[in-house]
């Protein structure tokens, strides 16, 4: 343990900055560096952490109550395309008009979708409604 005044006047001396690295230490904890290095090998290491760093995007997928079994299985294949990837899909399904009266058909297609990508993914939560016309959920990766 050195006294502040010492480790100033050593700092200087060697013409270099008097730099707090552990502040909450007991006793706090200094090293005599070069300030400007020191900062910029800082910024290098966060860049390097951004750049290893994955993000996970969210895929929307959108379906109608009476979609054809192809156009279905299109859409189904998308998603099982954005859910290798390692994205999230996010499977809305938009009701218009007098289909909002047939909420359970419209359900039906939404487990349709989850049953046909369970062998790769899982739903989070429940299917939910969103607004008045329409239905989704998210589904992610199986680790």
């Amino acid at each position: 343990m050195v006294n502040i005044s010492k480790a100033l006047s050593y700092a200087t001396d060697k013409g270099l900055d008097l730099v707090e690295i552990a502040p909450k230490a007991k006793p706090p904890v200094c090293k005599a560096i070069d300030y400007g290095k020191f900062r910029y090998e800082q910024t290098k290491k966060e860049k390097e952490a951004r750049k290893k760093q994955h993000t996970v995007h969210v895929k929307k997928i959108r379906l109608t109550p009476n979609i054809d079994i192809h156009d279905f299985m299109v859409k189904a294949n998308k998603a099982r395309k954005f859910l290798e990837e390692g994205n999230r899909v996010k499977v809305t399904l938009f009701m218009r008009g007098r289909q909002i009266t047939r909420k359970d058909l419209a359900e039906e297609v939404v487990t349709r979708m989850i049953t046909e990508l369970a062998d790769i993914s899982k739903p989070e939560g429940r299917i939910k409604q969103e607004g008045y016309n329409n239905l989704s959920i998210i589904l992610v990766v199986n680790k």
